[in-house]
């Protein structure tokens, strides 16, 4: 069976792959930003390997997820899950100044990749939306055109 990180596993589609995968044999490692989100992946999850926390709202906790996933690591496959949808009104900026969607969406899981041994397989979900993504890669951080959330989410899937 194989060794699988599911980001994003404490709700949602990423808890029911996380559960489902679990079920069949497979060892999961289950994501989530915080504590309190952990818990309940846990408690949802409950054989799961173990579970790693990081808010890939921050590059710092994007790296600290990197050395706890290393630690119980290394995987057969990666599930990029974690991800922020369109319905913000405006850009959102981190603590390390970047628009949220994109931190969250593209460069996380770029930087969590890169940071953990390179598994066998990588999957990213998404939705569908990413058919209406016509990147503008002048402007990734929407500085200089109006802001469209579901625009900036189908650009960043």
């Amino acid at each position: 069976m194989a060794t699988i990180l599911v980001t994003g596993s404490s709700d949602g589609i990423g808890r029911q792959t996380a559960s489902t995968l679990a079920a069949d044999g497979h060892r999961v490692v289950l994501h989530a930003r915080n504590e309190e989100r952990a818990a309940q992946a846990l408690a949802s999850v409950p054989q799961a390997a173990a579970v790693v926390r990081g808010d890939l709202t921050s590059l710092a906790e994007t790296r600290e997820l990197a050395e706890q996933a290393a630690a119980v690591g290394p995987y057969d496959v990666v599930i990029h899950n974690a991800g922020v949808g369109g319905g913000q009104d405006a850009p959102v900026r981190t603590g390390d100044g970047l628009e949220r969607i994109f931190q969250v969406n593209v460069l996380a899981p770029y930087v969590l990749t890169a940071l953990i041994p390179w598994p066998a397989r990588l999957v990213y979900l998404t939705s569908g939306l990413e058919s209406g993504g016509v990147p503008r890669l002048d402007d990734l951080q929407w500085q200089g055109r109006d802001w469209d959330g579901m625009q900036a989410y189908s650009e960043a899937k």
